[in-house]
């Protein structure tokens, strides 16, 4: 993967497979996970004692997965060369009591997560998945991958100002979905969970529930040059990270631990035990320098040494709305990744990080663009500049130009995903 980069429709074929297989945060690192212990990694678990062997390793916690390679030779104060990103994406998410039901409808109550584009969940046919915990402690991933939800939007009939005024949506009132006739009863919702996966009655303690679109990823366009599909943010880069970390482990002689760190709960402020604002990644590091016998000096040194890019997904220049970005800006779908840019700490790159980042794709041959926020327009953020403050790592923000970001089906050039990951791999070979 690190020759000069081309067009791989075999790897974007296999981004849409994993995009179907990741309803949730739980699925995606499971895939994840399976990805990574074909290519010789293998499972630690938190509670154990690590030792100091060599190769691949990952850990699973909820919806996050930080896995690491560690080269023959490694010391104990052996850089980190970090891909980081996220797992979640805005959707609707099943609330604890979620049996509900007016005029003569059954409904499931669900709260919104995320800065989700509400209209885009009207009107498709939605399944629903997540994981379920038992009473023995044991989780059980489920996914309804078929047409079982649907909120419904007001006809227009109903509501003659809707093209001229446009659509406005309560959340509380106009997003609850769908799944059947008549009156609600309680339980009825994980009942039926139960049954489909085949559990005993009552088993079900705890629920981690979301609706998805069971509309596959598709290419789009006359020339098939783009790519339509959901949860792009970010499981675009999460893709792309496994794949490169893959390619990087057992290639040769590094001379850091290539990493891949991805988080939950990014689109809500990262403030979790499984997010870029909670301790896990540190702890993950810092016991992988202490298991190769290292002190608090080393991890120091590590540290003080480490890079990350964190890759999520960034604007396309709109063709309907070129005003919203900034004039000299315009990234381009098919032109190759994105480095992200805020002075005001938003993104955490800076012309340090730019370097690398640059170094990176033209060594793998790869194309790339810089994304700056329209002054007049504020700057989303990512778990970047979490990365850099929390850990002092430097860390360089990166992605794919997207159009139609927190839709429930987002748009990509077919290129980008393969050029990402070409650069990705550049990055961790170093």
């Amino acid at each position: 993967m690190s020759s000069p980069a081309r067009f791989d429709r075999g790897h974007t074929d296999d981004l849409m497979t994993f995009l179907t297989a990741s309803p949730s945060p739980y699925h995606a690192v499971a895939n994840a996970a399976e990805r990574l212990e074909k290519a010789g990694f293998r499972q630690l678990s938190e509670t154990d004692a690590w030792d100091s062997g060599t190769g691949g390793k990952f850990v699973l916690r909820g919806g996050a997965l930080i896995a690491w390679y560690v080269p023959e030779g490694a010391s104990a104060h052996t850089p980190f060369r970090i891909v980081g990103a996220h797992t979640d994406s805005p959707n609707l998410r099943v609330k604890p009591l979620p049996d509900m039901g007016s005029q003569g409808w059954r409904q499931i109550a669900v709260e919104i997560y995320g800065g989700t584009l509400l209209n885009t969940w009207l009107d498709r046919d939605l399944g629903l998945a997540g994981r379920l915990t038992l009473r023995d402690g044991t989780e059980r991933l489920v996914n309804i991958d078929r047409a079982l939800l649907r909120v419904p939007q007001l006809a227009v009939h109903l509501d003659r100002s809707v093209n001229s005024d446009g659509l406005k949506l309560d959340k509380q009132r106009h997003m609850q979905p769908i799944w059947g006739l008549g009156d609600p009863h309680e339980g009825d919702l994980i009942a039926f969970l139960e049954e489909e996966e085949g559990l005993e009655h009552g088993s079900v303690a705890g629920w981690d529930l979301m609706v998805h679109s069971i509309e596959p990823p598709s290419y789009l366009g006359r020339d098939r040059e783009l790519v339509a599909g959901p949860r792009m943010d970010n499981l675009l880069s999460v893709h792309a990270g496994v794949a490169a970390l893959a390619a990087v482990s057992g290639a040769g002689k590094l001379d850091h631990i290539p990493v891949l760190a991805a988080f939950d709960h990014e689109e809500n402020g990262s403030q979790s035990d499984t997010g870029a604002d909670g301790p896990l990644l540190g702890n993950v590091l810092e016991r992988s320098v202490f298991a190769r016998g290292g002190s608090y000096e080393d991890r120091a040194r590590a540290f003080a040494g480490t890079i990350c890019l964190s890759s999520d997904t960034g604007h396309a220049v709109h063709p309907n709305y070129g005003e919203r970005h900034d004039p000299t800006h315009h990234p381009r779908a098919n032109a190759g990744p994105i480095l992200k840019v805020n002075v005001n700490q938003r993104y955490a790159t800076d012309g340090s990080g730019r370097a690398v980042f640059a170094a990176a794709c033209e060594r793998a041959g790869v194309p790339w663009q810089t994304f700056v926020s329209n002054n007049a327009m504020p700057c989303g953020t990512t778990i970047g500049p979490i990365t850099a403050a929390r850990h002092g790592i430097q860390t360089v923000d990166i992605g794919v130009a997207i159009l139609s970001m927190h839709s429930a089906r987002e748009l990509c050039g077919a290129d980008d995903p393969y050029l990402l990951a070409n650069a990705l791999v550049a990055f961790l070979e170093g």
